[in-house]
């Protein structure tokens, strides 16, 4: 599928990776369906559908004539397991009965990296729930497991740079992870709609091409440098962490950011994306040096405000 090739069904639109995948569309000409639950401006290239994941009416004009569906909507912070089910595996649920109904040529699948440990938490449960609907569905699908995403109107690695911006960025003891960011993931969804061998049915892990990922200590440093600041970085035990969720939660209650379920997979030693899942590189390579892409987000936070 090509730009001049027929329409997309967009999920998740209006978040963080939706926005970055719209901007994206329309830089190489796409048409875009897109699914929203408030009223939105207009946008060239988008025909905005009221709804939600929950509104089977919707969700079928939402994929209706579509060449293609793009699932990128789903719950990254819930206060408990139902919050996950209802947004990750029960939405997903519906976007895939409408695209079976109205035989979509095309589906691609944003999951997470959480998902290929779902012992660990709620959330990486639930990915991992939706991803098996998706293999049964009988699509033409591909999936995504993205790493940490960063980027321009990133709400939860934003809590790092705030934590910057006071010279103290608390983290994990031990582990390593990878970074994508969302324009270059956005490249992805994009580059992966032509159907082929190379990518039906088969499950990538993008990063930002650093093999062995980013340390804890080495990140929090990172994101110090793009904000031009020495940071400290305590090395905290999981039951340190899991008091500071505990905390969280009573100040800033559904607005909490570090829950126990996010205590539980942030612990975890290995969020490194495996080599032999990466995209094909005749299709997708990332372009955005992970520290240069860093500074100009903690740019567009200074912008924008948030810092």
């Amino acid at each position: 599928m090509t730009a001049d090739s027929g329409l997309i069904a967009v999920t998740g639109a209006t978040g963080f990776v939706g926005q970055a995948l719209l901007d994206e569309a329309a830089l190489q000409g796409f048409t875009v369906r897109a699914l929203t639950r408030r009223e939105q401006k207009p946008r060239k290239g988008v025909a905005w559908v009221r709804g939600d994941l929950a509104d089977r009416a919707a969700i079928a004009r939402l994929v209706r004539g579509a060449e293609a569906v793009i699932h990128v909507a789903g719950v990254v912070n819930a206060r408990n397991a139902a919050g996950f089910e209802v947004g990750n595996v029960l939405g997903t649920l519906e976007v895939v009965e409408a695209a079976v109904k109205e035989r979509v040529p095309r589906f691609i699948h944003v999951s997470s990296l959480a998902a290929r440990e779902p012992q660990l938490s709620a959330y990486g449960a639930s990915k991992l729930r939706a991803e098996k609907i998706v293999a049964a569905s009988g699509l033409d699908w591909t999936m995504v497991r993205p790493p940490a995403v960063y980027g321009p109107r990133d709400t939860e690695l934003f809590e790092l740079f705030r934590a910057a911006k006071w010279g103290v960025v608390p983290m994990p003891r031990e582990g390593r992870t990878s970074l994508l960011h969302a324009s270059d993931l956005a490249r992805l969804l994009l580059a992966l709609l032509p159907t082929g061998e190379d990518v039906t049915r088969m499950i990538f892990e993008p990063d930002d091409g650093r093999a062995a990922g980013w340390g804890h200590r080495e990140l929090a440093r990172a994101i110090g440098w793009a904000l031009q600041r020495r940071v400290w970085v305590p090395q905290l035990s999981r039951d340190m962490l899991a008091k500071a969720a505990a905390l969280d939660g009573a100040v800033r209650r559904s607005r909490a950011k570090l829950t126990p379920d996010r205590v539980s997979y942030m612990t975890h030693p290995d969020w490194v994306c495996a080599s032999g899942a990466c995209p094909p590189a005749h299709r997708w390579k990332p372009q955005i040096d992970t520290r240069e892409g860093l500074k100009a987000t903690a740019d567009w936070y200074r912008k924008e405000g948030w810092l």
